[in-house]
C-alpha cells in the first residue's frame, strides 16, 4: 500500500465580488428583483429558465381545461409515479462505456434534482453481473470466519432486530473518471452522475458481528453479494465496527432491486464498490483478501507506476448542477447558483462559487442539514450580466480539507488513474446562455 496522497490544502480567504457576477445576498436579490419588476423588467431579468412555451387559452383569466374536469381517481395508479411533464427526468447510461449492460453504470440526473435526498427510481446503478431476482424468503445472510459462533439470518430475523436509520451518500470510485485528461462529456449527470443520497434503513454490522463474537485475531472481514460476479471485498475491521449498515430499506420502502434487493451493505464515505449489493456472505479473517476488485481493479495508478491500493475514501467533492450544459441560462438578470456537495470523511462545513474561472471567491449558502457523510446542498445568488462566465465551486469539509484543483491532483496522482477523481468542475456559461464542460489550468 503507497503512502497517502489526499491533498488537505486550506483555502485562501473568499475574495469580494468578480467583473462577470456580483454575490448580491439574499436581501439584495430580492431587493433587485423588487425594482426590476417596479421597472416594468421582471420579464426580462426574472424570466423562468428554459421554460416551454405556455399556452395563452390556459392563461390567466381563462379557466384551463384541466381545472374544469374531473381526474383520474385513486385506485387507478395504485404506486405513484412522476408527472408527464417530467418524462425527460430519467438515469442514463454511455452506450458506448462497457460491452454489456449487465455489467455497467446508469447515471442520476443531478441537475433535476431538488434538495439532497435522491428519489429511489433516480438512484445510479452499478452492475457487474446484472440484477439478480431474490426472493427474500430465499435469502440468507451468512456470518463465519473468526468469529466464536457462525450464524445465518433470514430477512425475517434481521428485520426483527431495532432498525436504524440514516442518510448516507453512495458514490462510484470512477464517478468523473472518464474526466482525468481533459474536459470529455458535456452532461453534469454523465461527469457527476454517479453519486446519489438515500436514507437507508436496517441493522448496524456492528450489531451482528458483536452477536458472533469477534475472535482476538480479527482484523478484516469479505463481504460478498449474490449476484452472478459474486462481487467481493475487504474491509478492515474498524470500519466494520463503526458506521457499517445493513440496510433492507431506503427512502421509506424496501430496497429496489437495481439497489441490493433484499439485503445490501452501506459504508458510509467509502467508494461505492465496497457497499456490496445482494448480500450473501461475510467472512471474518486476520489480514485481506487482495480480490480481483482491490487488485487489478478499483487501485490508482500513480505516476511512478506504483498503484494505490485500499483507497476507499471518497474525498470532499462538489458540483454546481445550475447552471449546467443541461440547465443552460435564459438572458441576461438574477439567478440562483444551486450545486451539491459531500465529503466521504464527515460534514461539508462551507462551499464556495466562483463565476470567472477562480480568481474571485465567495461564499455560498449552506441548504441544512449538513449532514455526515451526506450531500448537501448550496446555493448563491447571482446577477448574469450577459457575457462569458467560469462557474466552478469549492467545498471544505469538517476536517480541514480542500477540494483540489485538476493541476494539484494531477500533480500528485499523474494522469493514468480512473477513480477518486475529486477535482475542481469548471462549466462556461456562453454570452448565448448555453452551457459547457471546460478544463481551466
Amino acid at each position: 500500500m503507497s503512502e497517502d496522497t489526499s491533498i488537505p490544502v486550506r483555502p485562501e480567504e473568499s475574495s469580494a465580488g468578480s467583473s462577470v457576477a456580483a454575490n448580491l445576498g439574499r436581501r439584495g436579490f430580492l431587493r433587485a428583483g423588487a425594482l426590476a419588476a417596479g421597472a416594468g423588467a421582471a420579464g426580462a431579468a426574472l424570466r423562468p429558465v428554459a421554460a416551454a412555451a405556455a399556452d395563452p387559452a390556459n392563461l390567466p383569466p381563462n379557466v384551463p381545461p384541466h381545472s374544469q374536469y374531473l381526474g383520474p381517481g385513486v385506485v387507478t395508479n395504485p404506486y405513484g409515479s412522476p408527472s408527464p411533464f417530467e418524462a425527460e427526468v430519467v438515469r442514463r447510461n454511455v452506450e458506448w462505456l462497457t460491452a454489456t449492460t449487465e455489467s455497467s453504470v446508469s447515471f442520476t440526473p443531478l441537475t433535476d434534482l431538488h434538495g439532497f435526498v435522491t428519489p429511489n427510481g433516480l438512484h445510479f446503478e452499478r452492475h457487474h453481473g446484472g440484477i439478480p431476482e431474490i426472493d427474500p424468503a430465499d435469502h440468507r445472510l451468512m456470518i463465519h470466519g473468526l468469529v466464536e459462533r457462525e450464524l445465518i439470518f433470514t430477512m425475517e430475523e434481521l428485520m426483527r432486530l431495532p432498525p436504524v436509520s440514516r442518510f448516507h451518500f453512495i458514490e462510484c470510485a470512477a464517478n468523473g473518471g472518464m474526466e482525468w485528461r481533459g474536459a470529455q462529456l458535456n452532461r453534469c449527470q454523465f461527469t457527476h452522475g454517479m453519486i446519489s443520497c438515500c436514507q437507508w434503513t436496517g441493522v448496524p454490522l456492528k450489531t451482528l458481528l458483536e452477536t458472533a463474537g469477534l475472535k482476538p485475531n480479527a482484523g478484516w472481514i469479505l463481504v460478498e453479494g449474490a449476484d452472478a460476479s459474486g462481487l467481493n471485498r475487504s474491509v478492515p475491521i474498524e470500519k466494520a465496527l463503526d458506521d457499517a449498515l445493513i440496510a433492507y430499506a431506503q427512502n421509506g420502502e424496501r430496497l429496489r432491486p437495481e439497489q441490493g434487493y433484499p439485503l445490501r451493505l452501506v459504508m458510509p464515505g467509502w467508494e461505492g464498490n465496497i457497499s456490496i449489493k445482494w448480500l450473501r456472505r461475510i467472512e471474518v479473517g486476520d489480514k485481506a483478501w487482495y480480490s480481483r476488485e482491490e487488485t487489478s481493479k478499483y487501485t490508482d495508478l500513480l505516476t511512478d507506476g506504483i498503484a494505490r491500493q485500499f483507497t476507499w475514501v471518497q474525498e470532499a467533492k462538489s458540483v454546481v448542477t445550475f447552471p449546467a450544459p443541461e440547465k443552460p441560462v435564459n438572458g441576461a438578470g438574477y439567478y440562483t447558483i444551486s450545486g451539491l456537495a459531500w465529503s466521504g470523511r464527515g460534514r461539508i462545513e462551507r462551499v464556495d462559487v466562483s463565476t470567472d474561472g477562480g480568481r474571485n471567491w465567495q461564499t455560498a449558502e449552506l441548504q441544512g442539514p449538513a449532514l455526515d457523510k451526506c450531500l448537501t446542498r448550496f446555493q448563491m445568488p447571482w446577477r448574469w450580466n450577459g457575457e462569458s462566465a467560469l462557474i466552478q465551486s469549492r467545498c471544505i469539509d469538517s476536517t480541514g480539507y480542500v477540494q483540489p484543483t485538476m493541476t494539484q491532483l494531477q500533480d500528485l496522482r499523474g494522469v493514468n488513474s480512473i477513480y477518486h477523481n475529486n477535482a475542481i468542475q469548471t462549466w462556461l456559461v456562453n454570452p448565448n446562455g448555453e452551457v459547457e464542460n471546460v478544463r481551466v489550468a
